[in-house]
């Protein structure tokens, strides 16, 4: 597999769409890569997730990293591969997953919420992993301890980031970004307020 650590490093935020059709989400993946963001995650909730990545990948592949979450499977995972994502992201890791994604070259971010989970995802080569959910799994206390048993492996902590309390999350050193759909609904929102954007966006970043 390709180590998917290059893709983040330099990134605060990934922000997570959940979205039910393809023309909105194309108009916020616009707003986002206009105010900065660089990296995005889609998900697999909805019927046009597929075709949306290939939009997506097709309108702004040269700006942005358009990766697809929520796989489950290895089938998910092929189609997520041929639908042109640039990395993946489940929000767990099964054994068989586990198998399908080290046949590929496709940087993944594997699920996990346990000590036990990140030892196995770990053993298995994984070096940034995501920590699901965040906020229900412990949250930054609990990360702040994972690192001190694991620290040569980085986290994406997602679910129930936002920008209250991402720089809690921020500014551990065992994290290298979260993930955050709490940057959804403003920058779908008409009229789009560009300014309030950017300065929630800020709000993710670590403690100066």
């Amino acid at each position: 597999m390709t180590p998917a650590r290059p893709l983040l490093t330099g990134t605060n935020v990934i922000p997570v769409l959940a979205f039910s059709e393809v023309a909105p989400t194309l108009k916020m993946i616009e707003r986002m890569i206009g105010a900065g963001l660089k990296v995005i995650e889609l998900t697999r909730r909805s019927d046009v997730a597929r075709e949306t990545l290939r939009e997506a990948k097709a309108a702004f592949g040269k700006d942005a990293l358009i990766g697809m979450g929520t796989i489950l499977s290895p089938q998910q995972l092929d189609e997520s591969i041929d639908d042109g994502a640039d990395f993946g992201v489940s929000p767990g890791l099964t054994p068989t997953l586990m198998d399908a994604i080290a046949k590929t070259d496709f940087p993944f971010l594997p699920g996990t919420s346990t000590v036990a989970e990140a030892m196995r995802a770990r053993e298995a080569g994984f070096d940034v992993l995501k920590f699901f959910p965040a906020e229900q799994a412990g949250g930054a206390g609990y990360l702040k301890a994972m690192g001190a048993v694991l620290p040569d492996v980085v986290f994406c902590p997602t679910g129930g980031v936002s920008e209250k309390n991402a720089h809690q999350y921020l500014a551990l050193p065992n994290v290298i970004c979260v993930g955050a759909s709490a940057l959804s609904g403003p920058a779908s929102a008409d009229p789009f307020d560009a300014a309030g954007f950017a300065e929630l966006i800020g709000k993710f970043s670590p403690p100066s």
